[in-house]
């Protein structure tokens, strides 16, 4: 009896919760319970969200783990989740609250196993295929003898020495290298940096740009190579405007730079032979080229010499050449002075039947007939230049529009519109004036009837204190003197004394019409002080 009366119902004493309060009880347990756990399974759906964090799914055939990477632990990933990817995440469990939710915070991604890593390798090789990376006409030749090569490996291991001392022995050049990690989580974006940093140096700068890019690593497993298999590296180096060569690990070892580089070497020191010939195999070969070139002149010459001969024996010689034109040259000779005394005395006969129509009489009378023609014409134009002036100046004198009369009557009226003009000028500009007077005037009035000079001759005062305005009472007991301004003057208190009252300086008041004062009643109004 007792038990239904403490407890009427069953579970009313059970303690109440609120939602935050379960929440945060359910989100201890589950951070206290696993703690720092791996989990393994397939990655589902990737989202990368603008913020920068991650979210993605790890599932198995019969659940689903939500997990959340933020934005600071995405570069510390060893490999980047991409669906359909077996994988093993490490990190702690949590939950959020918000949702009544559970999740993952995973700070580390692996491959699950060997198998997965090929098939991912597989899937990123299928995609880049398709965009047409690894299409044979996008590579480019390698130079000859480049000035400068730029490698792109360890600066500590046996590579870089190996590349170096091959460089050495076939034909020495200038070598830059760019240090990168080719092992662990750091190592794709390095390796990928430094291709786009080589790309980016200026030609005959101070640090000048490679000829030649080689990219090289030491044999290992997948896993050690899995650097060169990230899909930034293989972008990098597609985009590349340098050729570049991909010599990373042994022979039997494929990576993902290797199909979209311009050349792929076995080993590193494969590359350094594709880099360079061997020197004194190129000057032999200079030799040889210069000693086929001078047996080539020689057996030119010697053949061109036997076919001038051979062609020699077939002309004349040269006295039997010249001998017609001597023989017609002297001939010629002997015939000119006889022919030259004949032709002087054609001219001659020529001139002196010339000589015989050019007498004084034939030309003395054509001369006198044009002379009288050219009186006749004198006379004739002396009387036609008289009556033309007469003309032109009788019609000078008849024209009416060099008279000067219309151009006084144009200025008189001229004259008169200006005067007319000046005049309304005159009495507009007057008007303006009035206008303005009569508006600064009513601004007068109106500033005098709203000042305060106005409000003191209604019976108001001004009260200041210590040089600024008195409001209140506390104001005014707390000030060291005061200043009572009224219409007539101001009156200076200090120390419960009444100074002297001192005029004020007002401008002078234009004279108004007095207002009759209300009656106060029957007591009426007294001074305000």
């Amino acid at each position: 009896m007792s038990d239904l009366i403490d407890d009427p119902a069953p579970g009313q004493n059970a303690p109440e919760f609120s939602v935050s309060e379960i929440s945060g009880a359910i989100k201890r347990t589950l951070e206290s319970q696993f703690g720092r756990i791996r989990v393994r399974g397939e990655v589902g759906r990737v989202v990368k969200a603008r913020s920068g964090h991650m979210y993605f799914d790890v599932k198995d055939d019969r659940n689903v783990l939500s997990c959340t990477t933020w934005k600071g632990q995405i570069p510390g990933l060893s490999v980047m989740p991409e669906e359909g990817l077996e994988v093993v995440v490490t990190g702690r469990l949590t939950a959020y609250g918000a949702q009544s939710r559970y999740n993952m915070n995973v700070d580390d991604v692996a491959v699950a196993g060997k198998g997965a890593l090929m098939a991912l390798l597989e899937k990123r090789k299928a995609m880049m295929q398709a965009e047409g990376l690894f299409a044979q006409e996008r590579k480019q030749p390698l130079p000859y003898l480049p000035e400068i090569i730029g490698v792109v490996t360890s600066p500590t291991g046996a590579v870089i020495r190996d590349i170096l001392h091959r460089l050495r022995d076939r034909f020495p050049r200038k070598v830059l290298i760019w240090p990168v990690a080719v092992q662990g989580n750091s190592s794709a974006a390095e390796v990928a940096r430094a291709i786009a940093g080589f790309n980016a140096m200026t030609p005959g700068g101070a640090l000048p740009r490679p000829d030649l890019l080689i990219v090289a690593r030491g044999g290992g497993s997948i896993e050690d190579l899995w650097g060169f298999n990230e899909e930034i590296v293989a972008r990098a180096a597609a985009a590349s405007d340098i050729p570049l060569i991909s010599a990373v690990g042994h022979e039997t070892d494929t990576t993902l730079i290797d199909f979209v580089a311009d050349r792929r070497a076995p080993t590193p020191t494969a590359a350094a032979e594709l880099a360079v010939p061997v020197r004194l195999e190129l000057l032999a070969w200079v030799e040889g080229q210069g000693g086929r070139l001078t047996r080539s002149l020689t057996q030119g010459l010697m053949q061109r010499g036997q076919r001038l001969r051979d062609l020699s024996r077939a002309l004349p010689r040269a006295d039997t050449l010249l001998d017609n034109a001597r023989q017609r040259l002297d001939v010629t000779g002997e015939r000119l002075p006889a022919a030259l005394n004949r032709t002087v005395q054609l001219r001659r006969v020529k001139l002196s039947d010339a000589a015989g129509a050019l007498r004084p009489s034939v030309l003395t009378r054509p001369l006198g007939e044009h002379r009288r023609r050219l009186q006749d014409r004198s006379v004739q134009l002396g009387g036609a230049l008289g009556r033309m002036t007469a003309q032109k100046r009788a019609a000078l004198h008849s024209a009416d529009r060099l008279s000067v009369a219309p151009i006084q009557r144009d200025l008189s009226r001229k004259r008169q519109a200006f005067e007319g003009l000046g005049a309304r000028l005159s009495v507009a500009g007057q008007r303006q004036i009035t206008g303005w007077a009569s508006r600064i005037e009513g601004l007068d009035r109106l500033l005098d009837t709203m000042g305060h000079t106005a409000t003191l001759r209604r019976g108001y005062a001004l009260v200041r204190g210590d040089g600024s305005l008195v409001t209140t009472a506390d104001a005014a007991a707390k000030a060291g003197a005061l200043e009572i301004e009224f219409a007539d003057g101001r009156l200076n208190v200090g120390q419960g004394t009444a100074e002297t009252a001192v005029p004020l300086a007002a401008k002078p008041q234009k004279p108004k019409p007095k207002i009759a004062k209300k009656s106060d009643g029957p007591e009426g109004q007294g001074s305000l002080f």
